[in-house]
């Protein structure tokens, strides 16, 4: 069964493909002080004094609803934090709006509420081919600065035509990112890459490839563990290796359906699948542990695409789940 779905606000469609597990395209189109007092400011927010990790969740698939009707719906589900995703006519948070009007409307809808922006999203596939979506991604990055937002998550972006993933590294997206990560460099933003493994950032060596390439301090990663399960890479070791390049993570696990793996092999697909946290393979508690010792104190952010779960009953089991093993 194929269930098509909006990838978190881009101009491409995917859907979900319930025979191979994964997606299937349709149609692909040193920080400055100000930044970590408007964390500090954040925390605050949430809990007087500061706090150590928080749940948080992807708002993407509350496309049609308000910031305020979000906002009470992680209020009610112990959800502190929000990744809000971006786009050309998105209004949850309008880009255009914020750079021309202010803040003031955003922060309005969050004050006094205990539920902070954890980040804007701008999840633009395309982004190293398309002048537009570059040139929305510097207003994003902009928006961030002026909402007093330290974090961008994006996409390293997918495959160029004619080159594979790691000459597209050494090539375009050294390009690309170059200016990116120095534009908000400028503006006190983080630039926090997910890991999906159908672009660029693949495996760990892409990982490494990537920040060999563009080295700057603040281009890191919202760092996905359920995208390396399936891949038989070590989640845990993983966040060791990466340590403080990691500035944001999605809260998201994998099931591996072993008796269809057993039969089908690891080549033909449908063998695994995510799932709300704490219903797959892996160990929380552990992954907690690896985030706390290399110094993440941040958001978990919850990314529901778990078909068993309706949207807001997927958001609300996670968040228990959560809550209850944090510490």
């Amino acid at each position: 069964m194929r269930r098509a779905i909006g990838r978190k606000g881009w101009a491409a469609k995917y859907a979900i493909n319930w025979d191979t597990g994964g997606y299937t395209s349709l149609d692909l189109q040193l920080l400055p002080l100000e930044t970590l007092k408007s964390r500090s400011a954040a925390r605050d927010a949430i809990s007087p004094g500061g706090v150590n990790l928080f749940v948080g969740m992807l708002t993407a698939p509350f496309r049609d609803e308000s910031l305020s009707q979000i906002v009470s719906f992680a209020m009610a589900n112990g959800i502190k934090g929000l990744e809000i995703p971006v786009a050309p006519g998105r209004k949850q948070v309008d880009v255009e709006k914020v750079l021309t009007s202010g803040p003031g409307d955003v922060k309005r809808t969050l004050a006094n509420t205990g539920v902070v922006i954890s980040s804007l999203a701008y999840y633009a596939g395309n982004i190293l081919v398309d002048k537009g979506s570059q040139e929305f991604f510097k207003k994003s990055v902009e928006a961030c600065a002026t909402l007093e937002v330290d974090v961008l998550c994006c996409l390293a972006g997918m495959a160029s035509p004619g080159k594979d993933k790691k000459a597209t590294l050494r090539s375009d997206f050294k390009e690309t990112y170059s200016v990116l990560a120095d534009f908000a460099k400028d503006h006190g933003v983080k630039l926090a890459m997910e890991n999906w493994f159908a672009t660029l950032l693949q495996g760990l060596d892409n990982f490494d490839l990537a920040f060999e390439m563009v080295p700057n301090a603040n281009l890191g990663l919202n760092f996905d563990p359920s995208h390396l399960v399936h891949q038989q890479i070590d989640y845990v070791q993983a966040v060791h290796h990466l340590g403080k390049r990691i500035f944001h993570t999605h809260a998201k696990d994998t099931e591996i359906i072993r008796h269809r793996m057993h039969y089908r092999g690891i080549y033909e697909g449908g063998w695994w699948r995510y799932r709300i946290p704490g219903r797959g393979e892996i160990n929380w508690n552990a992954y907690i542990t690896a985030l706390k010792e290399n110094g993440y104190d941040f958001v978990l952010s919850i990314e529901h695409e778990d078909g068993f779960f309706g949207r807001e009953a997927g958001f609300a089991d996670g968040a228990r789940y959560l809550n209850s093993i944090l510490w």
